[in-house]
């Protein structure tokens, strides 16, 4: 009795190989409760077996398929920490990437701490793991990733547009448009700075929104739109500093936006 305990395999009870292979079955028919009970007494009473690590990966898989990705990422960063040099480490990086992203909200206004996440998970696997079969998959959702986060930009800028606070427009267009040059909202980013460095007074600055526009969009609605504003009489910088109450979660601005803080109405 001194020496029973967990870490000892019962005598007579299936093999750590043939848990494995049992669970791999629940796991196909879609019994996962029946499948982690199988891989978790492979990990608990067979740590030291070769068989444990498979186990290992497998509860991470089971957890992620359940939906629980919460629990998926602590088992994936876990299996990552304890095997850093495992062959499987790049579909492990990607499902960690994955187990964030699928609790990322989909909606602009919300919190996109988890986008982010995701994003710095996924924006190193290129290097790390070039002959990745996951590589293209990683691609196409960072590419998702960053839209969505420029979207976020671009929302928090039509909140400003909507209190004529052109100075935090301006610097939430410039910082979209610098960080995210290849997301799709670039071009209402564009339009948006014209309007409210027009509004500022800053005739040259329209400008050059309106030139960068045109140039990489020649053929937006958008670009007729911004000539009309700077056809007007522009507008003047305040002669001091007017605080602006930073954009917040929940406040105001989470419904539909109208006049400038929906350019283009698309």
């Amino acid at each position: 009795m001194m020496f029973a305990g967990p870490a000892i395999a019962q005598e007579g009870g299936p093999t750590p190989e043939e848990r494995y292979e049992l669970g791999l079955k629940f796991m196909r028919r879609g019994y996962y409760t029946k499948a982690l009970e199988q891989f978790n007494r492979i990990r608990n009473y067979h740590r030291d077996h070769p068989v444990s690590v498979k186990a290992e990966l497998a509860i991470a898989e089971m957890h992620f398929k359940q939906g629980d990705y919460e629990q998926a990422r602590y088992a994936y960063e876990d299996f990552a920490r304890l095997h850093p040099r495992h062959e499987d480490l790049d579909l492990v990086t990607y499902k960690i990437g994955m187990s964030i992203w699928k609790r990322a909200p989909k909606a602009a206004g919300r919190d996109q701490t988890s986008t982010r996440r995701a994003v710095n998970t996924w924006t190193t696997f290129s290097s790390r793991f070039p002959d990745s079969v996951h590589g293209e998959e990683v691609d196409k959702y960072l590419i998702k990733a960053r839209n969505r986060l420029a979207n976020k930009e671009l929302f928090i800028a039509r909140f400003y547009a909507r209190r004529e606070a052109w100075g935090a427009v301006r610097g939430r267009c410039d910082r979209l448009i610098k960080k995210y040059r290849e997301a799709e909202s670039v071009e209402d980013a564009l339009y948006l700075g014209g309007v409210a460095a027009h509004a500022w007074g800053d005739v040259a600055g329209a400008a050059d929104y309106r030139s960068r526009l045109a140039e990489q969009y020649p053929d937006s609605r958008l670009v007729s739109r911004l000539d009309s504003t700077l056809k007007t009489e522009a507008g003047r910088p305040p002669e001091t500093e007017i605080f602006t109450r930073p954009y917040r979660l929940g406040g105001a601005g989470t419904g539909a936006a109208g006049g400038l803080g929906q350019p283009g109405g698309r």
